[in-house]
């Protein structure tokens, strides 16, 4: 935000610092409301509203100069990726059985990191510099598009839980064989 919006102020640190509190407490009522209407509901959200939300947020932030308005567009901003933010994790986990989970997480998220996550900061300061930085609202929208993308064509990782049916099996191994084994599952 101190790049595009309001001038470097205390007021604009004000911002920042009062927005990741809010942030953090956002986090866990998505997580909540993950867990009644789904994952993919909360991933298709995030990827839709990010793909379309993304060049008029940060067009409006960019020319906003009062301290109010821009905290709010940036809460704004940080409710659309908390719908992908609050549920990562455990939908990760949740995609993949458990002799393959460190893989099948660490994998993608290790090359998506190195392309998008190493080049982002060049790219961003390369279009500004160029000024053009309008075009980076654009790149990040477009990533956010591929996101969606895939989410379209995700399962619906809480109802058909690897974990879920992991801790199933383990269960229903221990209960067959009648003694635990000094395991406690419930």
């Amino acid at each position: 935000m101190i790049n595009t919006a309001i001038e470097k102020t205390t007021v604009t640190r004000i911002n920042d610092f009062v927005a990741l509190p809010v942030f953090v407490l956002i986090q866990p009522l998505a997580g909540l409301l993950s867990d009644r209407i789904g994952r993919r509901p909360l991933l298709l959200f995030f990827g839709g509203a990010a793909t379309l939300l993304t060049v008029p947020l940060m067009t409006v932030i960019g020319n906003t100069r009062a301290a109010l308005p821009a905290f709010l567009l940036m809460v704004g901003g940080l409710v659309i990726v908390s719908g992908y933010t609050s549920i990562n994790a455990v939908v990760k986990a949740e995609l993949f059985p458990a002799r393959i989970r460190a893989l099948g997480v660490g994998l993608p998220y290790a090359l998506t990191v190195a392309i998008f996550g190493g080049s982002t900061e060049y790219v961003a300061l390369w279009v500004k510099d160029a000024g053009h930085e309008p075009v980076f609202f654009y790149y990040v929208a477009g990533r956010a598009l591929i996101s969606l993308v895939v989410y379209g064509f995700m399962r619906e990782s809480s109802t058909s839980s690897h974990i879920e049916r992991e801790h199933d099996d383990l269960v229903n191994t221990t209960r067959q064989r009648g003694d635990g084994r000094g395991m406690s599952v419930t």
